[in-house]
């Protein structure tokens, strides 16, 4: 497999930009048992590139093959996720009506459920074994597969074609986009309505979030990226909304061409790629140079703690984190462990770094002084939850959009 892409998976457009190589990285969800500490795991070369004739930024699929059918995150581990759901099913159930709805990439069956509980007529579409049967357990049927033509093909046959298709965050994880594409556009009805939520790639720019990039996140979009390939399939982005979720994301609604005229929103949202450079190299190269200066001021704030012989821990042990952590080269020297509300990771060591992942209430039991926000997208609720920590004088280390210690 190549560790970087000769044309734009989105458009098809040459020789995207390299702008920011990373290094080896493992896949950033492929956490290690304790008896699996010694041995090498298996690490791709991380090189984020840019096409600069449709804005998208993107890494070589190197994942191993059925590398999905088991999975750790899960969006349920976060109460933003679950507001944020309960009001994508009501925006989703409208535009539905009596129609079948399809979760591409339902996961634990949060979205879904909530559309369940409004009446609607739903299926689910995962490869994940695992979390196929918690989303049984919460009345959501999920059928077991990577979606692509051949899947739509068979979806077809047992459900009919879908009013709407939906994704979230997973739409950012596909090498074949036009594949994908291929059978979304087979398995929408005629006068269906495709939604996408993606970080959204301008964002990521503007807001230093390198880590929003890893071995699984193949892509971050930007709209016009998403307009160009719709386009190869008769699917035009009629609306936009922006989202304060994952640390500034978009949903992209698409329908066939023709059907419905594209909101100002769309034209809005383009205009501003265009004017903060989203097409120009030097765009990439300044953002590269911030990358490299964040991580010398946090590694040095990490030391200087040290240093005090205050105790550092992690809160959070996600994807994002674990790009932040192996890039950075921050570990068991710098953070005494980490902590994640997600069971699937507590006993489990990170990705590269091998640093132990604990449940909070580690926080209380060993007492650090200092929280590294890894989950920085949710701070917020991160620093809710822990008012008893930040009283007894703890504080919180966020990393970006610039390292910063907060009391």
């Amino acid at each position: 497999m190549s560790d970087r892409l000769n044309s734009c998976r989105a458009c098809l457009a040459p020789q995207p930009y390299l702008f920011l190589p990373m290094g080896d990285h493992p896949p950033a969800n492929m956490f290690v048992r304790e008896s699996e500490l010694a041995e090498q795991q298996p690490s791709f070369a991380l090189n984020t590139q840019a096409c600069l004739h449709c804005g998208l930024i993107q890494v070589a699929d190197q994942i191993p093959a059925d590398f999905f059918r088991h999975y750790l995150y899960v969006p349920s581990g976060a109460d933003t996720m679950h507001t944020h759901f309960a009001g994508l099913a009501k925006v989703l159930a409208e535009r539905a009506g009596d129609g079948l709805i399809v979760d591409i990439g339902a996961n634990d069956g949060l979205l879904l459920q909530s559309c369940n509980a409004l009446g609607c007529k739903t299926l689910g579409v995962d490869p994940a074994a695992n979390l196929a049967e918690i989303a049984a357990s919460r009345g959501v049927e999920v059928h077991v597969a990577y979606f692509g033509p051949e899947t739509a093909a068979n979806m077809i046959k047992k459900t009919g074609q879908a009013k709407v298709i939906v994704t979230t965050n997973t739409f950012n994880h596909i090498g074949d986009l036009h594949s994908f594409m291929s059978g979304v556009a087979h398995l929408l009805a005629p006068d269906g309505t495709f939604v996408i939520e993606v970080p959204w790639a301008k964002e990521l720019l503007d807001r230093n979030e390198f880590d929003t990039v890893y071995q699984e996140h193949v892509s971050e979009f930007s709209l016009l990226s998403i307009q160009k390939l719709g386009a190869f399939f008769d699917l035009e982005v009629v609306d936009v909304t922006r989202l304060p979720v994952h640390g500034g994301s978009m949903r992209v609604f698409l329908q066939r061409s023709g059907i419905s005229a594209p909101t100002p929103a769309v034209a809005e949202m383009l205009q501003e790629e265009e004017a903060g450079g989203m097409l120009l190299s030097a765009t990439y190269d300044d953002f590269s140079d911030r990358v490299a200066d964040i991580g010398r001021r946090l590694t040095a704030m990490l030391g200087d703690l040290r240093a005090q012989g205050l105790k550092v821990a992690g809160y959070g042990a996600p994807a994002k984190g674990n790009t932040l952590l192996n890039f950075y080269n921050i570990g068991t020297d710098d953070l005494d462990f980490l902590v994640d509300r997600n069971p699937l990771k507590q006993g489990l060591y990170s990705p590269g770094m091998k640093i132990p992942v604990r449940s909070p209430e580690a926080i209380e039991t060993e007492q650090p002084d200092v929280l590294m926000v890894l989950a920085w997208n949710f701070f917020d609720e991160i620093r809710a939850q822990q008012s008893g920590f930040a009283a007894r004088g703890g504080r919180f280390l966020v990393p970006l959009p610039e390292p910063v210690l907060v009391s």
